[in-house]
């Protein structure tokens, strides 16, 4: 039986080259990155208007000072600030949207959830630093797409 000489043999990173070129030309990463932009878009959205109608994100008591419920109730006490945040979150959505415009959305996405991961990890808030630290990495991950 006759070995192949070392240079026939394919390297090791050839298949792995050629199926990241395959999902490349295939468009599917467009789509994941379309479709990581709607939801993001979605997850500051929802949040967002409850934001701008001036009423509380949330009903968890907000008299113990230290937790989630108290940090939502001061945050609500200041109806200005409360009213920004939710429409800093619906712009950087709807920028995240428009083609042109989604770079700078992703940027103020990323700017806006490290912000709240930040609090998610300060206060006591159970799973949802997981949540906001994905999203964080998310926007992380659009950024890096868009640059050129």
């Amino acid at each position: 039986s006759s070995l192949l000489p070392p240079a026939a043999l394919p390297a090791p990173t050839d298949w792995l080259m050629r199926l990241l070129g395959w999902f490349w030309r295939s468009g599917f990463w467009r789509l994941c990155a379309h479709g990581l932009r709607l939801l993001l878009a979605v997850g500051f959205i929802y949040p967002a208007l409850p934001k701008l109608r001036n009423q509380r994100f949330t009903s968890l008591p907000g008299d113990v000072p230290g937790t989630v419920g108290y940090f939502f109730e001061c945050m609500y006490q200041m109806p200005l600030w409360y009213r920004a945040i939710g429409a800093a979150q619906v712009l950087a959505a709807l920028l995240l949207l428009i083609p042109r415009l989604r770079t700078v959305g992703a940027l103020l996405y990323l700017s806006i959830i490290v912000n709240i991961f930040l609090i998610t990890i300060s206060i006591p808030f159970a799973y949802t630093p997981v949540v906001t630290g994905l999203m964080a990495l998310g926007a992380l991950a659009l950024v890096v797409w868009d640059y050129p």
